[in-house]
């Protein structure tokens, strides 16, 4: 495979593979190096690659899989703050008022995720913020399809009743 041709199939997948390491790990800084890693892994394979039916799925697989390492690992920082996700509801036509509200409301967003049960917050991050499918999702958490849209569901649920008090 030339490097071009490399260029051309994976590096369009960053965006993706990028917001589902920051869906898992939760830290901006260790997501880039974990898809740095991946794309050097796939590099120094790439001679394998040509046999891969559906490249986006082999890279997804080895971005969780090298997630789920990092956070076996001593080096993982165990935050389970979200971070690295800006939020914004900002227009031209938002007054400074409304941009408060906003940045309150969002406040308040990140606060509720942070308090779900590990899974429904790892589901919810992957589905909103990775915008990964659900079969995605099932690859990356292991969960059944019905387990995965019931944690979506209770994810979702929960911070509806939460954001009404």
């Amino acid at each position: 495979m030339t490097a071009e041709s490399f260029k051309q199939q994976y590096f369009s997948l960053h965006p993706k593979l990028y917001r589902i390491a920051c869906a898992i790990i939760k830290n901006v800084e260790d997501a880039e190096d974990i898809v740095q890693d991946a794309y050097c892994k796939l590099w120094d394979d790439r001679e394998k690659l040509a046999g891969i039916h559906k490249p986006e799925a082999y890279c997804v697989t080895l971005i969780k899989h090298l997630c789920l390492d990092f956070l076996r690992s001593p080096k993982a920082s165990h935050n389970d703050d979200i971070t690295g996700y800006e939020f914004s509801f900002k227009d031209e036509t938002e007054t400074v008022e409304e941009t408060m509200i906003n940045r309150e409301t969002v406040k308040q967003i990140k606060y509720l995720m942070n308090s779900l049960p590990e899974k429904q917050r790892q589901v919810l991050h992957l589905r909103s913020f990775g915008e990964c499918s659900l079969e995605e999702i099932e690859k990356i958490t292991g969960e059944s399809p019905a387990n995965v849209r019931v944690l979506l569901s209770r994810a979702r649920n929960t911070l509806r009743t939460k954001l009404k008090y």
